[in-house]
């Protein structure tokens, strides 16, 4: 804006109190544009990313110990808040209450998140989950097939990514509900009991899995894949923060590819970085990134219809109370633009 008020300037020759008229006419304007500056940036100072994370091991813990978000967002003015959730439904409780704006869940939280009307888009893929969860039975147990769990104590975190593979599970055994004891657990309460042989069986996710299949030689009954599902994980953003902050929701999806990117490029100082902020063993580490490999992507037709045939079982069982179409969530504008921008 100077530099257009010089130009103005000097291209013109101006009778002199036409030239003061204009002087104060700019001197105005470029004041006014100052106020209006100092006010967006104060604006812009008061605003605060608050970011939600799971026990997991993936791009978001790494750009959290890099501290990626808090770099790239201070140019904007930008705080930055985390939280951490032992599970996705919290997550949403969260994001329901305006107390989060991003974060990142499984697709069953997803699913009892838009059956209960609260104010999210999905806007980005984050994993295509064919691995991503499983039923464990600890080592020696007498439960060979999906039958055998009959009549036995399941551990699982009600509404996760977990809860729908057991329903899935139960299902394909001809199994229901009361032919099964389901103990409601979060992952670290659930971890403790199923070590402790007080469940006999456990309905979880990475790196967990990797945890207790490596360390405590606990078996897998059955995962998405063996149950032709997908249980896909995406990145959530809060409705009124995107309407906001669309400038700010493209970074976020920008910062998370670099991290993403530089993860797969420096796979093993990835494994270091995570085996030290949980106090994992480096192979669990790397065995959960392997089953459970991270994305970052638009989602896809496939992915919205893996969702859908969730959403439809999940209504038939009355888990979600009423039908739903699993697109209107979908918002690929954002990813869209944060990939096309990549350098």
């Amino acid at each position: 804006m100077f530099s257009s008020a010089n130009r103005l300037l000097k291209s013109q020759v101006l009778p002199k109190v036409l030239f003061f008229k204009n002087i104060f006419g700019i001197i105005w304007i470029i004041a006014g544009c100052g106020n209006s500056q100092a006010s967006e940036s104060a604006d812009q100072k008061n605003t605060t990313i608050n970011i939600g994370i799971q026990q997991d091991v993936g791009p978001l813990l790494l750009a959290k110990e890099k501290k990626l978000f808090e770099k790239a967002f201070q140019k904007d003015h930008v705080q930055v808040k985390w939280t951490e959730f032992q599970s996705g439904p919290p997550q949403i409780e969260a994001i329901s209450s305006n107390h989060l704006d991003f974060a990142g869940v499984g697709n069953s939280p997803v699913i009892s998140a838009q059956a209960a009307d609260i104010g999210f888009k999905e806007i980005s893929n984050t994993r295509l989950g064919l691995k991503s969860d499983a039923i464990l039975v600890p080592k020696g147990s007498s439960i060979k097939t999906l039958k055998d769990l009959k009549g036995k104590k399941i551990a699982v975190a009600k509404g996760s990514s977990g809860f729908n593979l057991l329903n899935l599970a139960l299902q394909k055994a001809g199994l229901k509900d009361s032919d099964v004891q389901i103990i409601q657990l979060q992952p670290d309460e659930a971890q403790s009991a199923f070590n402790a042989k007080k469940v006999d069986a456990w309905s979880i996710w990475e790196p967990f899995i990797s945890y207790e299949t490596l360390k405590h030689n606990a078996r897998i009954l059955t995962t998405e894949k063996q149950l032709n599902s997908f249980s896909p994980s995406f990145m959530l953003v809060r409705s009124q923060f995107a309407e906001e902050h669309p400038d700010l929701t493209v970074k976020f999806l920008k910062v998370y590819e670099q991290a993403r990117l530089w993860e797969k490029q420096h796979f093993n100082e990835a494994v270091a970085i995570y085996a030290k902020a949980k106090n994992l063993d480096k192979k669990v580490v790397a065995s959960a990134l392997k089953n459970n490999p991270s994305t970052n992507l638009p989602i896809s037709s496939k992915i919205i219809h893996a969702q859908q045939e969730t959403a439809d079982f999940q209504y038939k069982k009355h888990i979600i109370q009423k039908k739903i179409d699993t697109s209107k969530v979908v918002d690929n504008q954002y990813i869209n633009q944060a990939l096309s921008n990549k350098k």
